[in-house]
């Protein structure tokens, strides 16, 4: 018999390929196949919501090839073996109609792991194809075209052409629209941060106010603070509470594919986007000595479930690399306790356990090898004993009626954290659970003064959101589910909804904020977050067959449209962008308005169209004052003219003055205080086409070096070298190559 086993990707297709050998002949269909059509809705609403699939034009090549290979020979056996959640169950699905698979011609198998034995396991035990799983991806599919394809419209009249919205998406921007008003309206409140350094018998310490005249030490001026030193710095002190306790840490469960999104972003700097390309490509099949195997389990999960192998051979694993104590004798359990957890039956693990990370460094590439030890580390660890610390809660009175407080912990037994612990969102959280030894301190024993601290500070608005925590909140509040992630911040960047900065911050940019004012104002259930976690529970009530697919989405669908028909009629575009200012126009005299463009606000003649004239706004039109006094020495490098400020969709750039004739550009370039390695003149920040930051020698094209990593001014402490910041926390030289983790 003849057997075509067909999965997405071509890594895929070859990793298998090498389990197999000649008997099987492995292909891609790369990704999916099928999909709504572009230049049309494709959705019968009148015939119970039918969709209308057709090939991909990207993908009629593939699916010509697939055809003539699977009906080639009579007795040609299809194994579907795209990945095992929806998605992947839609792909199988939609490949038995694009190729007019009978069902005796083809079997569906599917795995979590790329190894040997669970390929050859899934071939023994194939199934059918799971069409709640099918209905479940088929419904969110037709819910977002309905969404995307009705809505869509509607912005490009009322607002500006070429917007869009999306179910997910909108939700995803007005969280951090929402954020950013937070911190616009916070007033920050001054408050003062006292604490001693004291000398006991044995030893110095640091003890913070707690107290004052047995109430909650609360110090807001400086006045205050004044006083409260005076008293401290005649005060005698004692010390009259040692309280010891035992306290216990438990690690945290495997990774599942939000939690390996915020750990990559806070320990290692990357992207959600970045993490799920590496990811694939670990579970997809590495090369490593003669063996190719795939070394991760399926990365798009939300269960905690171990494999009971895995279980098995982990304490293995832990005995030899950490000692016989860091072993437990049963296997810990971790159960979800938020609904879901269907789509993959494991966590996120290495598909064996003593491949450590050491082992394999030096058959993979940087990012692959940090990503595989997070998650090495987090699933061993996950099966190590708990940490076991004692906390020391030492209380100090003064004469005048201060209390102090010092806390200090030792670890008695580090447990899991001999492998693993944990990154925090908030950088000030690692200060407060910073390990703090102190001396051995007796009860009734007085203190010798050595220092009274005071600080000045000031509450802090609430953080913006990073990728990580943006995915954390999503996850919180229900709206989405691991497949969504990266995609929906993906999708709401290159919209323009939103940027990342250098500060790896998420900020809404303006038409962002106006597109979801008016999402707010006008399709409340659109982007309520109870709604749509709603809608994702019944998109998972769908995959478990509780429910049919086709009453869902008529559910949402038939207030949906009566309310956008409504609002075609109701809704002036006038009053959501033409604003009225002072200003006068200096053709016609008219008032001015303002109005938006694709790269943002503008000031327009009211009498447009009979009047069309048209300038930047007044806070625009002084930046560019100042930049183009900054850049007037300017010449163009192809016809010598003048050079002039211009505005895109990445920023400000320079432009000859020639244009049309000449139509020569270049991005702005700002002098850092930094020399070139190479030779010696002053770096410069520039931008690609695309808007992206890097740094280059101001001596170009004479000098070509340039770097994506920010340069710093301390110079490298082995070689004295240039160094630059590659990412969040890391530190590299550009001469001998040190890195060094911040």
């Amino acid at each position: 018999m003849n057997h075509v086993i067909i999965v997405e990707s071509p890594a895929k297709a070859r990793t298998l390929k090498k389990f197999l050998g000649a008997k099987y002949n492995v292909k891609a269909s790369m990704g999916h196949i099928r999909d709504l059509p572009k230049k049309e809705l494709g959705i019968d609403v009148e015939n119970n919501f039918k969709p209308k699939y057709e090939i991909s034009p990207d993908k009629k090549k593939i699916v010509k090839e697939l055809k003539e290979l699977v009906h080639k020979y009579k007795d040609t056996m299809v194994w579907l073996a795209a990945d095992e959640d929806r998605e992947g169950e839609s792909i199988a699905w939609h490949l038995v109609h694009a190729l007019g698979l009978d069902k005796d011609q083809y079997k569906r198998i599917a795995f979590h792991e790329i190894t040997k034995p669970a390929i050859l396991n899934a071939l023994e035990n194939p199934r059918n194809i799971d069409f709640h799983l099918v209905h479940a991806q088929q419904a969110r599919r037709v819910l977002d075209r309905l969404v995307g394809y009705k809505l869509s419209p509607l912005l490009w009249t009322k607002i500006r052409a070429g917007l869009s919205a999306g179910r997910v998406q909108s939700v995803a921007v007005r969280l951090i629209v929402e954020r950013e008003r937070e911190i616009e309206k916070f007033k920050p409140e001054e408050y003062w941060n006292i604490d001693v350094d004291l000398k006991a018998k044995k030893g110095e310490f640091n003890a913070d106010l707690a107290k004052i005249k047995g109430k909650k030490a609360e110090v807001n001026n400086k006045k205050d603070a004044d006083k409260i030193l005076k008293d401290l710095n005649k005060a005698d002190y004692t010390v009259t509470d040692i309280v010891k306790k035992e306290s216990k840490r438990q690690p945290s469960p495997p990774f599942i594919t939000s939690t390996l999104q915020q750990e990559a972003s806070r320990k290692l700097g990357f992207s959600v986007k970045q993490t799920m390309v590496i990811a694939q490509q670990l579970y997809e099949g590495v090369s490593h000595g003669k063996e190719h195997t795939g070394l991760i389990t399926y990365m798009r999960t939300d269960s905690f479930n171990l494999s009971n192998v895995f279980l098995k051979d982990v304490p293995k694993v832990i005995k030899k690399i950490y000692g016989e104590e860091y072993a437990l004798g049963t296997p810990r359990i971790f159960t979800k306790k938020t609904k879901g957890a269907q789509e993959a039956h494991e966590a996120i693990r290495p598909t064996e356990s003593s491949k450590t990370p050491t082992d394999l460094k030096s058959h993979l590439d940087p990012s692959q090898y940090k990503l595989y030890k997070l998650i090495w580390e987090r699933a061993i660890a996950s099966q190590m004993p708990t940490a076991i610390l004692d906390v020391t809660t030492v209380t100090v009175k003064t004469d005048n009626d201060y209390t102090l407080i010092t806390k200090g912990q030792v670890i008695k037994f580090p447990g899991f954290m001999k492998a693993y612990v944990e990154g925090l969102d908030n950088p000030d959280e690692a200060l407060q659970n910073k390990e703090r030894i102190l001396p051995n301190i007796e009860k009734g024993e007085n203190c010798k003064l050595k220092k009274v601290n005071s600080e000045q500070k000031f509450t802090q608005p609430p953080a913006r959101y990073t990728e990580a925590t943006l995915v954390k909140k999503l996850e919180s509040e229900g709206i989405g589910r691991p497949s969504t992630y990266a995609p929906t911040i993906s999708t709401i960047t290159n919209r323009g909804y939103i940027e990342k900065k250098q500060d790896k911050k998420l900020y809404p940019l303006e038409i962002g904020c106006i597109v979801n004012d008016f999402l707010v104002e006008h399709f409340s259930d659109i982007v309520d977050y109870n709604f749509t976690a709603d809608m994702e529970e019944k998109l998972d009530d769908i995959a478990e067959g509780k429910v049919k697919w086709e009453p869902v989405i008529e559910e949402f669908y038939t207030p949906f449209a009566k309310l956008l028909e409504e609002k075609k009629k109701s809704i002036k575009k006038g009053d959501i962008i033409h604003e009225k200012t002072d200003e006068i126009c200096d053709i016609c005299g008219a008032p001015m308005q303002v109005k938006l463009g694709k790269n943002g606000k503008f000031l327009s003649c009211s009498k447009y169209p009979e009047c069309k004239n048209a300038k930047p706004m007044k806070e625009d039109r002084e930046k560019e004052e100042k930049l183009q006094k900054k850049f007037k020495d300017e010449k163009c490098d192809k016809c010598g003219s003048p050079m002039i400020i211009k505005t895109g969709r990445f920023g400000d750039f320079l432009a000859c003055s020639g244009y049309p004739k000449c139509k020569s550009t270049r991005p702005l370039t700002h002098s850092l205080n930094i020399n070139c390695p190479k030779c010696g003149a002053k770096l410069v920040e520039k931008r690609t086409k695309k808007g992206k930051v890097f740094y280059g020698c101001s001596n170009y094209p004479k000098c070509d070096f340039a770097t994506w990593g920010k340069p710093l001014e301390d110079p490298c402490p082995v070689c004295k070298g240039l160094q630059v910041q590659e990412k969040k926390n890391l530190i590299k030289c550009q001469k001998c190559g040190k890195e060094t983790e911040i």
